[in-house]
């Protein structure tokens, strides 16, 4: 059974699993199915915001298909989520993603 089955299998078993959620996104995006990516990584934001995995890729989903002020807000909550989690790995990655986009006076409304 090909991956992308086999995780919607799962999904219908569990469909709140952070991790099939993530899986389902990446396998999206992998096919090229950016719309199908977007959706599970939204899901996945809304069920589990403390899931420190999902911003960095949600983020680079963001810079492909929406705008870098979505994207460079989706690294600063992902920063946020790691320094509550004592994560300094996550919030490297992140801030080091979001400061190629620019610094927050280029996102100011």
């Amino acid at each position: 059974m090909p991956r992308l089955e086999q995780l919607l299998s799962l999904l219908s078993e569990m469909p709140y699993d952070s991790f099939i959620l993530f899986a389902l996104a990446k396998e999206y995006e992998k096919s090229g199915n950016e719309e199908q990516a977007g959706k599970y990584y939204q899901k996945l934001a809304k069920s589990n915001p403390s899931y420190v995995g999902l911003y960095y890729h949600f983020a680079k989903w963001h810079e492909r298909n929406t705008t870098a002020k979505e994207a460079f807000a989706t690294y600063t909550l992902g920063m946020e989520v790691a320094k509550v989690q004592n994560d300094q790995h996550a919030y490297q990655e992140l801030a080091g993603a979001r400061l190629h986009l620019g610094d927050e006076e280029d996102f100011m409304d």
